[in-house]
């Protein structure tokens, strides 16, 4: 028997008390941090404007950040600038359904660059990226919350001060892991 050990590679969980619940508790390390789920909190089957966050486990990306919002430091994912022209596609009927457009868009997008702080620091998740079924569920994002912790619409959501400390340890590889 070979005495190699088989590397883990680093992941965050996700957990909350229900598949209902709106919050939950983002795990990576040695952090515990809270965070906002989906208005319609963890289904397995999501679908598009169901406003709930898929259950699942998703390969984190790419980080995207508005130089607004400051630099990012990265690890290892690859990190993008947001431009003005940005957006992500989240028409189920469109041939670029859950992929990044450019405005303006002749489809329903949503805007990348905003003018509040919640996308100043994207993670995508591989949420229905390969393969991409229409209709399943578009731009599910690891994104800054609210003040408040308000549900979001299907993505999840931490303070700006935790992905700030989390992002620099993120490599290829990592994965999330959303549980109810």
């Amino acid at each position: 028997m070979s005495t190699r050990t088989r590397r883990i590679r680093p992941q965050l969980i996700v957990r909350c008390r229900s598949a209902a619940a709106r919050r939950g508790v983002l795990a990576f390390g040695p952090y515990r941090v809270p965070c906002a789920l989906g208005r319609s909190g963890v289904r397995t089957n999501k679908r598009e404007g169901d406003g709930a966050t898929p259950r699942g486990r998703f390969y984190l990306l790419k980080v995207l950040f508005n130089p607004r919002g400051g630099r990012v430091v990265g690890g290892g994912l690859p990190i993008v600038r947001i431009a003005p022209h940005d957006g992500w596609c989240d028409d189920p009927t469109d041939r670029n359904y859950n992929r990044p457009v450019r405005h303006p868009y002749p489809a329903s997008a949503e805007r990348m660059l905003r003018t509040d702080d919640l996308y100043d620091i994207v993670v995508v998740l591989s949420h229905n990226v390969r393969p991409r079924v229409r209709g399943r569920g578009s731009a599910v994002f690891l994104h800054i919350a609210r003040e408040d912790f308000r549900p979001t619409e299907g993505c999840v959501a931490i303070r700006k001060a935790d992905m700030r400390r989390i992002v620099p340890m993120l490599r290829r590889g990592t994965a999330i892991v959303i549980e109810p």
